[in-house]
């Protein structure tokens, strides 16, 4: 995750923030996970997207994100469909350090 104090921009500081306070922890681990890998790179386009997608409600991000529903036409564009391919992987959401599949200690 990029470092907060590192993101000079506010509107990408504010975008990071709200991509990791979403209310669900999948929410904020799909979400947030996602943003932080690719904001520093997001061009004003994408950023723009990107504020749309946040505008969304949690319960249909998380659906569309893990494929449980498709994206509808009307809110299909290009960075909610990188945010499904990348997010719907194998493992996607899944905390740095954390092993899939093992045990609690």
């Amino acid at each position: 995750m990029p470092d907060p104090d590192t993101l000079t921009d506010p509107r990408r500081r504010r975008l990071l923030f709200r991509a990791w306070h979403r209310g669900t922890r999948e929410a904020d681990l799909l979400i947030g996970g996602f943003v932080s890998r690719h904001i520093a790179a997001m061009d004003d386009a994408e950023l723009l997207a990107l504020e749309r997608v946040l505008d969304c409600p949690d319960a249909d991000l998380a659906d569309w994100l893990t494929g449980r529903r498709p994206v509808p036409p009307d809110r299909a564009e290009d960075l909610l469909e990188r945010m499904v391919a990348e997010c719907s992987a194998a493992g996607a959401g899944i905390p740095p350090g954390i092993t899939p599949g093992a045990g609690r200690p």
